[in-house]
C-alpha cells in the first residue's frame, strides 16, 4: 500500500515539475508578445497619422495653387493616440507644416508633413479617433497671421 501511495506521489510531483518548466518557458513568450503588440499599435497610429497629414498637405497644395476662392472638403481618418493637430506651426500660426502629435509608449512623437504653400488653421477639436470632414480653403489674407495669402484648414 505504501508503495502505491509513494508511486502516485512521485508521478504527481513529476507532473508538477514538468508543468512548472512549461510555464517558466511560456510566461516570457507571452510577455514579449504583449510588448510587441503595444509597440506595433503605436507604430500603426504613427503611420495612419502620416497618411492623414500627407493627404491634408496634398489637398492644401492643390487648393493653394488654384488661389482664392478655391475650396475643397476632404475626409481624413484620425487614428487612436492623436493628442493634437497643428496647422502651420505648433502654435497654429502661418507656416508650411501639418503636425500630428501622437502618444506612444515613449511619450509624444510628432508626425510632420510639409506643404509648398502657407497654411494655417485649427483642427484641435478633432483629436478623438474617427473619420472627419475638413474644409480646406484658399484665402487672400490669413486669419491667423500677417497679411499673406494662405490655405486655411478647419473642421467642416
Amino acid at each position: 500500500m505504501w508503495n502505491k501511495l509513494r508511486l502516485r506521489a512521485q508521478s504527481s510531483f513529476e507532473l508538477l515539475i514538468t508543468l512548472s518548466f512549461g510555464l517558466a518557458i511560456l510566461l516570457p513568450i507571452v510577455v514579449i508578445a504583449f510588448i510587441q503588440m503595444s509597440s506595433s499599435s503605436s507604430s500603426l497610429s504613427a503611420i495612419a497619422s502620416q497618411q492623414a497629414a500627407s493627404k491634408l498637405s496634398s489637398v492644401a497644395t492643390l487648393v493653394g495653387s488654384e488661389g482664392y476662392p478655391a475650396k475643397q472638403i476632404t475626409q481624413i481618418d484620425i487614428p487612436p493616440g492623436v493628442q493634437d493637430i497643428y496647422i502651420g506651426a505648433t502654435n497654429n500660426t502661418v507656416g508650411h507644416e501639418i503636425i500630428f502629435a501622437v502618444r506612444s509608449p515613449n511619450g509624444l512623437s510628432y508626425v510632420t508633413s510639409y506643404t509648398a504653400v502657407n497654411v494655417s488653421g485649427n483642427l484641435g477639436s478633432i483629436t478623438s479617433t474617427g473619420t472627419y470632414l475638413v474644409n480646406v480653403s484658399a484665402e487672400n489674407t490669413c486669419p491667423h497671421g500677417p497679411s499673406v495669402p494662405c490655405v486655411y484648414i478647419t473642421p467642416a
